[in-house]
């Protein structure tokens, strides 16, 4: 069947069939027009122009393409730029520090010079040290061994105090009991001994210390009371009234009394003194009371109670014998005498000497301590 046969399916162009479509081409559906019938549809166009649009398409993908590859190469060459500009700028930078490390350098080599002045100065100055140092060592030594020399016989000076203060109070409480005595020759001791520079006489203070109280509690309390009273009767018996003696004599008119005048003018009795008899007999009797009450504040600061009653019994029998027993002021010395005598001192029972023989011990021990250390330095100054 020939071309001229169908009149209703017209021939595409050869070109048309053979040119491939391009990928990014869309086709483009045509226009709904309205079905007409085929004895009335118009005629094909002619061949060339699906080539002609191919062809513009082409055209524009090319300048694209161009368009992209120019504007790629323009990037690169601003990189490229910026990287000269880098490249140039890291250049100089280490131009910088290589100048820079050389002044450091030259100055490294400066530093090093000095320091080893510097080192060579130190090392003559650590030997003059040394040396300065040694002397410094010598005189140190000969001021210690000065110093104790010194102390030493301070401290032996001290000790010998101490000694004599604890064996004087040790004789005085045992000779007089004299506990107030004891008691402060202990604490001139105590202070005698806290100037000692060795701490081993430390703990001697604390013996010292129970001894003084010791005594201190050893005093009676009322032996102070006593000494009072007895001072008071001794400046009372000057007003104490006596017996009356030589009153009476010359008024009697018994027939002993009669005999008496007229012996009397033939015998007459006197004094030596040319007192009268009931004047010296006052004056002896109060002297005698005075003695006893004397006798008797010693026998109480000696602790001796033998003495201490004794006398005072001679002093209430003075007062019986020579004294107006009727007189308030007798009754109550007589009171005050029996109620002495009723407190009589009890003998202390203090035993003293322990401090006195830890110090004798101490000083022998302390003296056998620097023996060796004497001996011993010599031969360490020896090498």
């Amino acid at each position: 069947m020939s071309n001229h046969d169908m009149p209703n399916e017209p021939a595409a162009p050869e070109g048309a069939r053979s040119a491939p479509v391009a990928p990014d081409a869309v086709p483009v559906e045509p226009p709904l027009r309205p079905s007409r019938p085929a004895s009335h549809r118009p005629a094909p166009g002619p061949r060339g122009s699906g080539t002609l649009a191919l062809a513009i398409l082409l055209a524009l993908v090319a300048a694209g393409a161009s368009g992209y590859v120019g504007w790629r190469q323009w990037q690169q060459e601003q990189g490229a730029a910026v990287d000269t500009r880098n490249v140039a700028s890291l250049q100089q930078r280490v131009e910088t520090l290589e100048t820079s490390l050389t002044a450091m350098s030259e100055q490294r080599s400066s530093l090093n010079q000095r320091l080893d002045d510097a080192a060579q100065v130190n090392r003559s100055l650590r030997e003059e040290l040394l040396g300065q140092a040694e002397r410094t060592r010598h005189v140190e030594d000969a001021v210690a061994r000065l110093a104790e020399k010194s102390l030493s016989g301070h401290d032996g000076m001290l000790l010998d105090e101490t000694e004599s203060l604890l064996r004087m109070a040790s004789e005085r409480y045992t000779l007089f009991h004299d506990a107030q005595g004891a008691a402060a020759a202990y604490a001139l001791a105590d202070q005698t001994l806290a100037a000692v520079n060795d701490g081993a006489f430390g703990g001697l203070r604390q013996s010292i210390e129970a001894e003084r109280e010791a005594l201190a509690r050893s005093q009676p309390a009322s032996q102070a009371a006593a000494l009072q009273q007895l001072l008071a009767l001794r400046g009372e018996l000057a007003t104490l009234p006596l017996k009356p003696l030589d009153s009476g004599t010359a008024g009697g008119t018994d027939t002993w009394s009669r005999i008496r005048r007229a012996l009397a003018s033939v015998v007459s009795v006197q004094r030596d003194n040319g007192a009268p008899l009931a004047v010296a007999d006052a004056r002896l009797a109060r002297e005698l009371a005075t003695l006893d009450l004397a006798q008797a504040q010693a026998a109480l600061l000696a602790y001796d109670s033998k003495d201490y009653a004794a006398a005072l019994q001679r002093a209430d029998a003075t007062l019986a014998s020579q004294f107006d027993a009727a007189a308030p002021a007798v009754q109550q010395a007589r009171a005050t005498l029996r109620q002495l005598a009723a407190q009589l001192p009890a003998k202390p029972s203090v035993q003293l000497g322990a401090a006195l023989t830890e110090l004798r011990n101490l000083r022998a021990v302390h003296a056998l301590g620097p023996a060796p250390s004497s001996s011993a330095a010599p031969a360490e100054a020896q090498p």
